[in-house]
């Protein structure tokens, strides 16, 4: 390891030094041609930050992506936008949401973003990214409502929001204070999507201005799920009022979306461990297939106050939130500020989806019912005879959220004394977790084209299974029938210094106390005989039916503390190019992943609540004539203990320790033609365990994404490229099953037809690449064919809008 630390610090001068060298070589009275305004590095940032300043004066690593770039990208989904942020990993496998995101090799240990807080306007959309089956993403939409988003990696993200030592991604608003808006219709044109957007702003009166916006949409989406998956939209709505000194915001959301969760599917590899090859199954295209099926619409069984409940599996990820906020600012007498940021959001909803808890031969399938038991199809009583033979056990992910509703409150007074700068402020968060997990298993066959239950009968005659389901429950996985409960009350006050000591030399620190109380139960489940489809007969399945045991409930009762710190360095070398140092250290708190563990939840000397993350950056920020180029080298270093993972049935607990180096530009290669990119360089390794010294899972060394755009006919049509790509991965912590390295390519053309008014062609994996990004088995049988569940990226899809801008 003394060796590798040794060779990356040598690349690590070498660029630095000629990113340098390059920034003084430039005639720097030269006009700046750079056709993304957002990248300017004297654009203003206040993503955390303790007040706005610009990028080339603030010793954090930020991007920003303004709605134009965001477009050009051609994501599919929110997660897909933070593929094209440097040190950034997003899983964005899973749809429209319940992606995995992660920052610098800091472990994907439980699924969400647990490192990483994504906020809307300056405050978390939920206090914690990791919540099992209600992520972050899940209850974030992109749209014209959006002026941009910031994202911050280290940095002052651990002192200045609650949960994020890894950092911030920041979606910020448009306020209507620049007149104009938009209407923009998309479609699929070789899938089934249609989808308006609506936006619009203006002033209304002396220092008095709004803004309005959102979208629906209905479709399938880019899998064949053979239903409406896609359906719902967002409405978003800002009234701001400036005054002499100051101005105050009130807003508002609406959010009411259902699309498809796609979970690990069966997919087929051969060869070695480490040299496999990855395909589809024969009759299942994991680049379109979908578990979702017309033969299963519904998942049945009892609720958490158990009575009968039907849901329906169409609803997939379906995020219902309800906020209302206010952002203000005013300038005060004698030098000082004060600025109010509060929201309320009443979040509930649901995710439903199937889930292979197992892949394999119809015998086997079958054998694990009992010697002699038989497959025949639920819906016509023929027997089993799909081609490729295989059958998957199917766990339902149906998880009711009954309440995920928070309040978030930021207040913070400044005060700048000569050269000194001073805030203080608090933070107050009232976060409630209330899920409910009400899983059945069900056989199905393994088909791509709207696949069939299958019933299984043992050797006496005995029907086991109801029109495919086996069990109210889930008996391979200890049948997990649970209800959550609780709250998690934190307030953090927080103090943040900086000191201008030459004009060119500033230093910044700041130091944030997060005190959390949590409170309520949780409760495991029971079982008992219940009619569930009201015949009059009690079925096999019928007999054993899991429910919430509302009676025999947990209580939940114990604080939490830890103290967060940062110190950073700037260093302006010219006017255009800057130096920044920065060490950090934050923890992110555990909220319903340690449920269930055994431990004394009424103590919290007792509890694992909380994980460690120290981080120290190294960055150069430089401006040229025709472009920009930022680079960080950084260290982190995360001390984490046992944390839940529904997907395996088990507690990951490691430690772990990654170095590595990012560099972002983008550069007018002439008038009309910039090319913009970035590349991480990560090496990761985990440094306890039974897995001591391995890399952790699914952490590429190099992930990187180009995108090369060409104006043409005067600026008025744009035609671009975009590559974003990864080097192989382990599978798992054991490192054995490879993944293997992939690029997907997209591609757009904008044309304009007149005044506003514009068409645009966007194709995403153009090239229907098969890009895998986790596996839930860790290794197959070398030279054989294997059947393993994973999750690949969706493969091609061409889609085309019509916009007018106004």
């Amino acid at each position: 390891m003394k060796k590798n630390h040794s060779s990356f610090k040598k690349i690590g001068l070498i660029i630095a030094l000629l990113l340098f060298n390059l920034g003084f070589s430039q005639n720097e009275t030269n006009p700046v041609v750079d056709t993304t305004k957002t990248t300017k590095l004297e654009d203003i940032v206040i993503t955390g930050v303790a007040n706005p300043k610009a990028k080339i004066k603030s010793s954090v690593s930020i991007t920003t992506m303004d709605v134009k770039q965001v477009e050009q990208s051609a994501p599919r989904s929110t997660a897909e936008i933070f593929r094209s942020i440097p040190g950034i990993r997003s899983e964005s496998s899973g749809g429209e949401g319940n992606s995995n995101i992660s920052v610098r090799g800091v472990p994907i240990s439980s699924g969400g973003s647990k490192y990483l807080q994504i906020q809307e306007d300056g405050l978390p959309v939920l206090l914690f990214g990791d919540i099992a089956f209600a992520t972050a993403d899940i209850f974030t939409r992109f749209d014209g409502n959006t002026a941009k988003i910031e994202a911050i990696r280290g940095g002052s993200a651990s002192t200045l929001s609650s949960n994020s030592p890894g950092g911030i991604i920041n979606f910020i608003s448009k306020t209507g204070k620049t007149e104009g808006g938009m209407v923009r219709t998309s479609f699929g044109l070789d899938y089934n999507n249609f989808r308006t957007d609506v936006d619009y702003g203006t002033k209304i009166g002396e220092g008095l201005y709004f803004h309005a916006g959102g979208f629906y949409r209905a479709g399938e989406g880019v899998r064949k799920t053979g239903v409406t998956s896609n359906n719902g939209g967002q409405v978003k709505f800002n009234l701001t009022k400036e005054f002499e000194n100051g101005k105050i915001t009130v807003y508002a959301k609406f959010l009411n979306d259902r699309a498809a969760a796609y979970m690990p599917m069966p997919v087929k590899v051969t060869g070695t461990n480490s040299n496999p090859s990855w395909g589809s199954v024969s009759g299942y295209d994991a680049t379109t297939g979908a578990l979702q099926s017309i033969y299963l619409n519904h998942n049945v069984g009892l609720g958490p106050d158990g009575q009968l409940r039907r849901e329906s599996v169409a609803d997939g990820m379906n995020p219902v939130s309800k906020s209302i906020g206010v952002n203000a600012s005013f300038d005060l007498e004698g030098g000082w500020k004060i600025t109010e940021n509060g929201r309320y959001s009443s979040n509930s909803g649901g995710f439903i989806a199937p889930f292979p808890a197992e892949v394999g031969s119809a015998a086997a399938i079958a054998a694990s019912f009992g010697a002699g038991s038989k497959l025949t199809y639920a819906d016509s009583g023929t027997p089993f005879n799909n081609p490729n033979g295989l059958v998957s056990r199917i766990h339902m992910f149906d998880t009711q959220l009954n309440d995920l509703s928070n309040f978030m409150n930021d207040l913070r007074i400044t005060k700048k004394f000569d050269k000194i700068g001073i805030t203080a402020g608090y933070f107050k968060s009232l976060q409630n977790i209330s899920t409910s997990w009400l899983w059945n298993s069900y056989l199905q066959e393994v088909s791509d084209n709207n696949p069939r239950l299958i019933n299984v009968t043992n050797a006496t005659g005995t029907l086991l299974s109801d029109n495919g389901l086996y069990a109210y429950g889930t008996p391979a996985w200890g049948n997990l029938a649970r209800n959550y409960d609780t709250q998690y009350n934190v307030s953090a006050p927080y103090v943040n210094l900086s000191f201008d000591a030459t004009e060119n030399l500033s230093f910044e620190g700041g130091l944030r106390y997060d005190l959390g109380k949590v409170s309520g139960s949780f409760a495991g489940g029971t079982s008992r005989a219940y009619d569930i489809n009201n015949n009059g007969t009690i079925s096999v399945p019928e007999q054993n039916v899991f429910a919430v045991n509302t009676a025999n409930e947990t209580a939940v009762n114990y604080d939490y503390d830890y103290v967060s710190y940062t110190l950073g360095a700037n260093y302006l070398l010219t006017a255009k190019q800057s130096l920044f140092a920065r060490y950090s250290k934050g923890a992110a708190a555990k909220a319903d992943r340690i449920l269930f563990s055994g431990l004394d939840y009424l103590d919290g000397s007792k509890i694992n609540a909380l994980d460690f993350l120290t981080q120290a950056e190294l960055g150069y920020k430089l401006k040229f004539p025709k472009g920009y180029a930022y680079a960080t080298a950084f260290h982190s270093k995360t001390d984490e203990q046992a944390g839940y993972e529904a997907s395996t049935n088990s507690f990951i607990k490691n430690n772990y320790k990654s170095y590595g180096l990012e560099i972002e530009s983008s550069y007018n290669v002439m008038d009309n033609f910039n090319l913009k990119g970035a590349f991480t360089y990560t090496k990761a390794e985990i440094t306890s365990g039974d897995n001591d010294g391995n890399e952790p899972r699914r952490q590429p060394k190099l992930m990187y994404n180009l995108m090369p755009t060409y104006n043409f006919s005067s600026n008025k049509n744009t035609v671009g490229l975009s590559f974003i790509g990864q080097t192989k991965a382990y599978a798992q912590d054991s490192n054995q099953l490879v993944m293997n390295g992939f690029v997907i390519v997209n591609a757009f053309v904008e044309v304009g037809i007149t005044k506003g008014l514009s068409v645009n062609l966007s194709g995403n994996n153009l090239f229907d690449t098969l890009a895998i990004t986790e596996s839930e088995e860790g290794n197959i049988t070398n030279n054989a064919v294997n059947y393993v569940r994973a999750r690949p990226m969706p493969g091609r899809s061409i889609s085309m809008a019509l916009s007018y801008k106004f």
